[in-house]
């Protein structure tokens, strides 16, 4: 499979060009920038620039953007209002929200790429019919916006009442949208279980979050060599491989102490997927 990598695995630090040399190093072809102001700031030009630049005349690809969850830069614990969420039913806050988005967005105009991945509704959102409404009204706009810069939103299965394999073919299908699929494996893992998600996904699978987890807590753990990770590995990849022409596989890692050198253990999780 094509192999891909989410700099989320480096999210609390600043993206340079010295991480994108080191993961092009690590024979990784491509990447997903992950927007979140302490690593990539959408509002900070002189970054946006630097690494524009840097894309210019790379071999590295970016394969996807990340659309932001929060505007501060300590995970939203500034407060309820650094939630970037296109389901809020508030409009003024829902209107902030896509506002933001569309900054993030602006980053395809110097680095192009493919993809926007973004979440229905924050962690902590119940099922809502109208949240649902709300979605919809932001995501017409964001796919719009999206589509200038060449650029499809995918929508990603995450673990909250909306965001389910169910739900997601729900709000298609009642909305008509004509959206993909990022899917994710370990949230799957915390919810229906991979094999059903992916069954339900997959015709409109267009990328993936691969990661692991203990199938309680959202930990992004390392495929294949956290001790602690209850995913099968052997029945995923088979399901991944059955539609491999549709998506890369991409590592959605979180920062973990027992792996000082990450890029080593993420050349190890790619090769050891790739032999199961």
């Amino acid at each position: 499979m094509n192999h891909a990598l989410s700099t989320h695995f480096l999210v609390n630090q600043r993206l340079s060009n010295v991480w994108l040399d080191k993961i092009y190093e690590a024979g990784i072809p491509a990447v997903e920038i992950f927007c979140a102001k302490q690593h990539c700031d959408w509002h900070n030009k002189a970054q946006v620039n630097e690494l524009a630049h840097w894309f210019s005349d790379a071999p590295l690809k970016l394969h996807s953007l990340h659309s932001p969850m929060f505007n501060d830069e300590v995970w939203g614990r500034t407060g309820p209002a650094s939630i970037i969420n296109i389901a809020d039913r508030s409009k003024p806050r829902r209107i902030a929200a896509v506002d933001e988005i569309k900054r993030a967005l602006e980053i395809a105009d110097q680095i192009p790429c493919r993809y926007l991945v973004q979440h229905l509704g924050a962690p902590v959102d119940d099922f809502d019919e109208g949240k649902l409404e709300a979605a919809f009204s932001s995501l017409e706009e964001i796919s719009l916006f999206a589509r200038h810069r060449g650029v499809e939103v995918l929508l990603e299965n995450i673990p909250n009442g909306l965001s389910s394999a169910e739900k997601l073919n729900y709000f298609l299908g009642i909305t008509h949208l004509n959206l993909g699929y990022c899917f994710d494996t370990g949230h799957a893992n915390l919810m229906e279980g991979i094999p059903a998600a992916f069954e339900m996904m997959k015709d409109r699978i267009r990328s993936t979050h691969v990661h692991d987890n203990n199938g309680k807590d959202d930990h992004h753990l390392f495929p294949t060599l956290s001790p602690a990770g209850t995913v099968n590995w052997a029945d995923t990849m088979a399901l991944l491989r059955s539609r491999e022409h549709q998506y890369p596989l991409l590592l959605e890692l979180k920062a973990n102490p027992d792996f000082p050198q990450p890029l080593e253990a993420i050349q190890r999780i790619f090769e050891n997927l790739e032999k199961v």
